[in-house]
């Protein structure tokens, strides 16, 4: 796998050319709206499959799979396009298999409206999928948003495991501090949780728990601990997969890596597997900064493995961006969130130059706009093919179990390519 990097003079032709592919795959591989309008900074991924083959008239997935001895399922996560279509066509060019590195564990975090065919088009990457659509409240009462039965049924046909996700952040993002604490140190209310927890992975189907952990600091370790391990116990003893989700509030100030220097040896010892991953939502009242910065993750992870097994931690990923309007003033100065795509929409309509911070590993741009006869600055940062892979480089640095992405409501092309041309997804499910 390559990541080029479009340079001035660069366009789809040159670029397929120089590297020996087709024009039409590379299109299609990164998921191009405009390619015969690339914008300079922006990264394209190129692959090359160890087989291939070329549909024949008659020809079905599973005649080709049984041809080749795999599944249908490796034909669908060599071949997104695929979920777009409800035949195959001769002349079409289907990837058989990928020259792989290893195994790699993938998680997922979905909202429970999101869109089907974007979902089926997902769950091929999946190995486990936590459904946001439940909110702790006062007295372990359990709010729901919407039916997600359907949601569950199919990411179970695709092989990957559905866990229900419960916090106490409503589905919007916002923060319920004190619930948090109540429960944390009423055993009564916990008591009841685990009850309504239990109904509803008995009525839903979910085979887990995802269990998030908003506000953990080193002060709050201990109840939270306390809390986890009684619903832990519980669960496993009705023989429920029990993960958690750390926000592992990394800053950086200078050269200062800040974070809570928490032991979390006791989850380690208790969760099935740990998930350390900033949530990221439309709304942002953080300053302008890199999305993702594999450096900071970089440096906790170091410090996070002193207590924690690699083969339980789950790298997460937000594949999301943000455009800051400057000079930033909290509460003041708007911030829009905007897909992979959409950024690099936006540095084509503004004319920007996309630039890329090697420390983070995240791309950004500047841009300027007037309004009412004054000129407002703006920067944008977003991740790009280049963090997607930097994030995969440090899984494999220290072995961690896999990654994390938040949230797969937006499909997107290169992050699936990346991770399918180069690793075996599990799928525990069917095995």
């Amino acid at each position: 796998m390559i990541i080029h990097v479009v340079q001035q003079g660069d366009n789809i032709q040159s670029i397929a050319e120089f590297y020996g592919v087709s024009e039409t795959i590379l299109i299609q591989d990164n998921g191009l709206e405009n390619p015969n309008d690339l914008v300079i900074g922006q990264s394209i991924v190129i692959t090359y499959p160890e087989l291939t083959y070329t549909v024949k008239d008659g020809d079905s997935l599973m005649d080709i799979a049984k041809l080749y001895n795999v599944t249908v399922m490796q034909l669908l996560q060599n071949n997104p396009y695929l979920a777009d279509r409800e035949f195959i066509f001769p002349g079409d060019k289907i990837v058989i298999t990928y020259n792989k590195k290893g195994k790699i564990t993938t998680h997922g975090n979905a909202v429970p409206y999101i869109d089907k065919d974007t979902l089926r088009k997902t769950l091929p990457y999946l190995t486990y999928l936590s459904v946001l659509n439940y909110t702790a409240t006062i007295e372990g009462e359990i709010i729901s948003y919407y039916d997600e039965t359907e949601i569950i049924q199919i990411t179970k046909d695709y092989g990957v495991i559905p866990l229900m996700l419960l916090t106490t952040l409503t589905i919007q993002g916002e923060a319920n501090i004190r619930t948090a604490y109540d429960l944390l140190l009423n055993e009564d209310f916990q008591n009841k949780q685990i009850e309504n927890i239990l109904s509803i992975l008995r009525t839903k189907g979910y085979y887990g728990i995802n269990i998030s952990f908003e506000y953990i600091s080193v002060s709050s370790l201990q109840v939270y601990e306390n809390y986890f391990i009684k619903i832990a116990n519980r669960l496993k003893e009705e023989g429920y997969l029990v993960f958690a989700i750390v926000n592992p509030n990394i800053t950086a100030i200078g050269n200062d890596i800040r974070y809570e220097t928490a032991d979390y040896t006791v989850l380690d010892h208790i969760a099935h597997n740990i998930i350390f991953m900033n949530y990221e939502w439309a709304k942002n009242t953080n300053p302008p900064s890199p999305i993702s910065s594999i450096y900071n993750m970089n440096v906790y992870l170091e410090y996070l493995l002193e207590f924690i097994l690699p083969d339980k931690i789950i790298a997460g990923l937000a594949t999301i961006g943000y455009d800051w309007e400057l000079p930033y003033s909290a509460g003041i100065s708007s911030v829009h969130s905007l897909t992979l795509e959409r950024a690099i929409d936006l540095a084509r309509t503004v004319g920007a130059v996309i630039q890329f911070d090697e420390k983070s590993q995240t791309p950004f741009f500047r841009y300027s706009v007037n309004s009412n006869g004054n000129k407002i600055e703006h920067i944008v940062w977003f991740i790009d093919a280049r963090s997607i892979n930097a994030l995969l480089e440090l899984v494999i640095k220290y072995s961690l179990l896999g990654t994390g992405i938040w949230n797969i409501t937006i499909y997107n092309p290169q992050l699936w390519l990346i991770i399918n041309s180069q690793y075996e997804i599990e799928k525990v499910l069917f095995e």
